[in-house]
């Protein structure tokens, strides 16, 4: 009896079955009705992959550093975590966490000064030239809307389909730049997923209104300056042109004019046509050639976007373990039973029951249902993990 207690001893197995200061979480519950065939449970968990931390059994405090306690495992994570040999899993207070447990900054009281990685300060730099250029914009689209400029009028008159869609283009960029900064600023992918996209769509209102500017300037001109004041503007249209221009009429103030303090039958003003059309040319070749010019530097934004908003951190995907490599009652049930076989055909029932039940009570196992430890017999591997060893060919353990 004394030589199976000390062969006992001696075979006790590794974690995660040995006994430990901390109690080992299992992630799901075993059902009453639960099978522990290992065919149809993977037992790829004891492969753990050298990217995912050792800690995953030992749960317990974990540092960034070793200066506080120089024995603590690390999670994972943070800005190494593409170092070679280091684990990608962070944990919950590593300080590549995706939330807003911190500050509005990210930061965290009673911990080192954070830092940015390159991808970040590369967002960081293509959002503020888009918010800069993009509040540029409104701000001139906002003047022109309330008359500020020199023959402002005219614009809201000739080229108001135009300003509407460069206004519409100038409030989208603020608003998918503001989305931006909660992303970058928050580590916040999704927000950051949102922003690439949105970018896309702020593409498209700023290429319509050059485009329209340069159809309007390029070809034929002076046609549609013709049809436009005949049919288009209207008398209240022609009415501020005129104003604004100091003229009167199209060609004299017989031709198409309306009647004003200043344009009458007997006026000296000069036709319209002539300065309206110099006016439309000078406007429509700034305003393509401006919204032309934004078209590299947004591309940039929308390619740095592209290539930097999933690497805000070094975190590796969503921080998640893999459900592959997750731990069950159900593995847990068939690794345990294959190993107190392997026991059982070598030193005995007793020594298996008696190492299980240990192992079961560090565990909380209670509930796991037990099966008949008999000598183990030849089987084949299941086809699903052909590609690891099999369990129950391996030798047990020994303590260390």
């Amino acid at each position: 009896m004394l030589a199976h207690t000390a062969m006992a001893n001696q075979l006790a197995p590794n974690t995660p079955f040995a006994p430990s200061g901390s109690q080992t979480s299992l992630n799901s519950p075993l059902g009453k009705n639960a099978t522990t065939d290992s065919s149809a449970v993977s037992l790829t968990v004891n492969y753990l992959p050298h990217k995912f931390s050792n800690t995953l059994l030992s749960p317990g405090p974990r540092k960034r550093k070793g200066k506080d306690g120089a024995g603590m495992p690390k999670r994972g994570g943070g800005v190494e975590a593409f170092k070679s040999g280091e684990a990608r899993i962070p944990g919950e207070n590593d300080e590549d966490y995706d939330g807003v447990s911190g500050d509005f900054f990210g930061a965290r009281h009673g911990k080192k000064k954070l830092r940015w990685n390159k991808f970040k300060w590369f967002l960081f730099a293509s959002n503020a030239l888009l918010s800069i250029y993009s509040i540029i914009g409104l701000v001139m689209c906002l003047l022109t809307w309330f008359n500020i400029w020199v023959h402002a009028d005219i614009i809201r008159v000739a080229n108001r389909t135009e300003l509407i869609i460069s206004t519409l283009a100038a409030c989208l960029a603020i608003f998918t730049s503001l989305i931006g900064w909660a992303g970058i600023l928050l580590n916040n992918r999704a927000f950051l997923a949102v922003y690439t996209f949105i970018l896309w769509i702020v593409f498209i209102f700023l290429l319509i209104p050059g485009y329209m500017t340069y159809k309007r300037h390029t070809f034929n001109l002076e046609g549609k300056i013709n049809a436009q004041w005949s049919r288009d503007l209207g008398a209240s249209g022609r009415l501020r042109v005129q104003n604004q221009l100091g003229c009167c009429g199209y060609y004299s103030p017989f031709v198409e004019a309306t009647i004003s303090q200043t344009c009458y039958a007997r006026s000296v003003l000069p036709g319209c046509k002539l300065p309206y059309l110099q006016y439309e040319r000078k406007i429509l070749s700034t305003w393509y050639t401006t919204v032309f010019s934004l078209v590299p530097l947004h591309l940039y934004i929308m390619i740095t976007g592209l290539l930097c908003s999933n690497h805000v951190t070094y975190r590796f995907g969503k921080g998640m373990m893999p459900k592959a490599y997750r731990l069950s009652l159900n593995s847990m049930a068939v690794i345990m039973d294959n190993y107190a076989n392997q026991l059982a055909e070598q030193y005995g029932s007793d020594v298996a029951t008696e190492i299980l039940a240990r192992s079961r009570s560090n565990l909380q196992l209670d509930s796991m249902p037990t099966m008949p430890y008999l000598p183990l017999q030849p089987q084949q591997t299941s086809v699903n993990h052909s590609k690891y060893d099999s369990i129950g060919s391996r030798a047990p353990e020994t303590a260390i």
